[in-house]
């Protein structure tokens, strides 16, 4: 693991999620969730101040080790098992065992999102709870356009290209 994967590129991304808008959707979006959670990508945890009393216990799917270090900061009074892993290998979760899904900002960054779908759909409940947040391609041509331009940085920024 290179030095920046390990040191600055959490830090990157902590930073980012901290928009106001961001924090708006997280405290209009996460206190939906309920019993038993699965958070994909949990990150550095900015997600974890919004759930509530109804949160039995978030398992926190990550591949980092620095992001879910960063987390285990900000757990607070909500029980976390941190699963150091990405969301595509099999999860040690039964099937059906979810009682909500919490996805935010994360599927771009997953390699395969379709094999990443189905190990969530495998854990949730039938009558689960799927919340997702994510960003797309902007319906204004000019700004997609820059959105084009811009992807392959930010992808070496974010670490989804090789060094």
């Amino acid at each position: 693991m290179s030095l920046y994967s390990k040191y600055v590129l959490p830090r990157v991304i902590d930073l980012a999620m901290k928009s106001p808008e961001t924090r708006r959707l997280r405290e209009v979006w996460i206190p939906k969730a309920e019993g038993e959670v699965l958070e994909v990508g949990i990150g550095s945890g900015l997600n974890l101040e919004f759930y509530t009393h109804r949160v039995r216990r978030v398992h926190g799917v990550d591949p980092s080790f620095e992001l879910q270090r960063m987390a285990r900061k900000r757990s607070g009074r909500i029980d976390v098992e941190f699963l150091l892993q990405s969301v595509e290998n099999p999860l040690p979760l039964s099937s059906g065992s979810m009682d909500t899904v919490v996805l935010t900002w994360t599927l771009c960054s997953i390699p395969d999102p379709q094999k990443a779908l189905l190990e969530i759909k495998r854990v949730l409940k039938s009558e689960g709870k799927f919340i997702f947040i994510e960003h797309g391609l902007a319906p204004v041509s000019g700004v997609a356009a820059w959105q084009d331009r811009l992807t392959p940085i930010w992808k070496r920024i974010g670490g989804l290209s090789p060094e």
